[in-house]
């Protein structure tokens, strides 16, 4: 076998037969940077454009032979298959502390340009620390990449990337490494070093298909970091999360002894493969254009965080936007959400003053679909965070929402719901928070009942310039709708522009929905009740709310900045209602 940049591979390591695979898996060894490294390739038939599936293993005493039957299922699939053994693992030569997070991703991408052809898409499978270095090769190889396998992945600050491993080596139950000090352990150690890591950036901009493996228990990464994968994965990747409920983190062995569940995976992964696994939504869209329009452009949006959101360009230069859960909380919901914005979408197109976008199909439940996805109507303008026009937009929102609340439907929609409870709230010690919690553990004050949008706020709002100046163009995101208190509606409204642009803009902001003609809000204790109930919902981690500003462009909306607008803001209502 010889390399495709002209180094040499031979056989190095003993083979066993894999009767999955049209072929079996070859041996060889490449070196680089000094290194001998050992590896496999499978030919699975499929030519010079076929993709390639690259598996590679995690830390500690992990190697590519656990994962020789995956490897197998891949190329039984059709695919080409190639798996190799980092320095320090495995048949490779090297010591692990003097191997880093930079060194296996220049290792993986040496023998990915040496052994896979060109022509064809790469399918990226990682386990535990290799998620980070699969985040790497998906920088690196951009639109080349068709597909990625996260099997109960790691990511790391980037200052961790260049660092030797030392005698640390590989993530613990805190986060923090095995083994002796070290900088590389010292880095990961720190509570939350991850939260900035730049994999989760890469991972957050990926478009294609993506399978989160999540074992049942894992003592190795911590569910916050899996949780920040996920949310990364689903900003625009076609998401699936695959469960493994009697698994461990050691996703590599498990996969090579149960082939049902290895099945399972290689199918998912591969599921749309070239379409960017979104097959099934693509046939479902074009049956829903006008006759003779095809899509021309598709676009995401940024902002959301429920729901991945894309513009889709027809060839005439009409504009739709596709609403797609893929998260599985929400895509467990989507059923009752999607059906019911399509409800509100009807009912609104036949409003004055509420720019609503017009429906066009739903597909509550995926049946269709790839995800429960919901097409409608692009509407101009764009959202706006940031801090110009400041003396304008904020009476722009409460004179908008003034209307909404002036919406008397044929049908009530659902009762609100509240997003938060005395029991359930977490928030920092102090005395402003353990008097906030004590506001609202009672009854909810009686209310006279309006038509709720019950997620207004500036994210999704969309503003542009009309004859006399800025004015709102859409407003977006009906799937809360409800049917509940006006003040509901102001207190969300107020804690997002406390969060975005100070607590003083929130905190004035049941005068500026009032001064234009809002008005059935309760008065004292029973609307700091209201208030509060939303504020507290935010707690303790606002910052992951307020991700979709950080997108764009709000960068300075850091934790510590958040966390202290918010504590403001409580202190500012308690000292103004009670």
């Amino acid at each position: 076998m010889t390399a495709l940049n002209g180094g040499t591979a031979f056989s190095a390591v003993p083979q066993e037969p894999f009767p999955e695979g049209p072929a079996p898996l070859e041996p060889f060894l490449y070196e680089h940077g000094g290194e001998r490294l050992s590896g496999v390739y499978g030919d699975g038939g499929g030519g010079p454009t076929a993709a390639t599936a690259v598996v590679l293993h995690g830390a500690g005493r992990s190697s590519k032979e656990r994962l020789l039957p995956l490897l197998g299922e891949f190329t039984a699939h059709g695919c080409h298959a190639l798996a190799l053994d980092f320095s320090g693992h495995g048949a490779s030569s090297g010591t692990l502390r003097e191997s880093s997070l930079r060194r296996r991703f220049e290792q993986a991408a040496a023998v990915i340009d040496a052994y896979v052809p060109r022509e064809g898409p790469l399918v990226l499978v990682g386990f535990s620390m290799s998620g980070q270095t699969v985040a790497d090769l998906t920088a690196h190889y951009g639109e080349r990449v068709a597909a990625l396998g996260l099997c109960a992945p790691a990511v790391y600050a980037g200052e961790a990337w260049d660092v030797p491993f030392g005698k640390g080596e590989g993530p613990s139950r805190s986060g923090a490494a095995r083994g002796a000090e070290g900088r590389f352990s010292a880095i990961i150690r720190t509570p939350g070093s991850w939260r900035a890591a730049p994999a989760l950036d890469v991972l957050r901009g990926y478009e294609g298909r993506a399978v989160l493996a999540v074992p049942g228990s894992d003592s190795v990464i911590p569910a916050e970091v899996t949780e920040a994968v996920q949310d990364a994965l689903a900003a625009r990747a076609q998401y699936t999360r695959l469960e493994l409920p009697g698994a461990d983190h050691h996703l590599g062995a498990w996969l090579r002894d149960h082939p049902a569940d290895r099945r399972a995976f290689v199918g998912a992964v591969l599921t749309g493969l070239g379409e960017g696994g979104w097959t099934a939504t693509r046939a479902w869209l074009a049956e829903q254009l006008p006759e003779g329009r095809r899509i021309v452009g598709s676009r995401p949006l940024r902002g959301g965080w429920s729901a991945q959101m894309r513009r889709l360009t027809l060839d005439d230069g009409t504009d739709l936007v596709l609403r797609t859960f893929v998260k599985p909380f929400f895509r467990r919901h989507a059923p009752g959400l999607l059906a019911r914005e399509a409800g509100v979408l009807a009912l609104l197109a036949g409003q004055e003053g509420i720019p609503a976008a017009r429906l066009v199909a739903v597909d509550p439940t995926g049946e269709r679909c790839d995800h429960p996805s919901l097409l409608m109507s692009a509407l101009p303008g764009r959202v706006r965070v940031d801090e110009d026009e400041m003396e304008r937009r904020p009476d722009l929102l409460a004179a908008q929402l003034v209307r909404i609340h002036a919406v008397v439907p044929g049908e009530r929609p659902r009762p609100y719901q509240a997003w938060t409870s005395p029991e359930r709230v977490r928030t920092p010690a102090g005395a402003v928070w353990a008097r906030a919690v004590d506001v609202i553990r009672r009854e909810p004050p009686p209310y006279e009942g309006r038509f709720l949008h019950r997620d207004f706020h500036p994210g999704n709002v969309l503003f542009d310039d009309g004859d006399d100046g800025l004015r709102v163009s859409g407003v977006v995101d009906w799937v809360e709708t409800s049917w509940g208190p006006a003040d509901l509606d102001v207190a969300h409204c107020s804690t997002a522009l406390a969060l975005l642009h100070g607590p003083a803009y929130g905190l004035g902001f049941r005068e500026r929905y009032e001064a234009h003609g809002g008005h059935g809000l309760a008065d004292g204790a029973d609307h700091l009740y209201w208030r509060l109930l939303d504020a507290l919902a935010y707690s303790p981690d606002a910052a992951k709310l307020a991700g979709p500003w950080r997108e764009l462009g709000r960068t300075d909306l850091t934790p510590d900045v958040l966390g202290g607008r918010l504590e403001a803001y409580v202190a500012g209502l308690l000292e103004r209602y009670v």
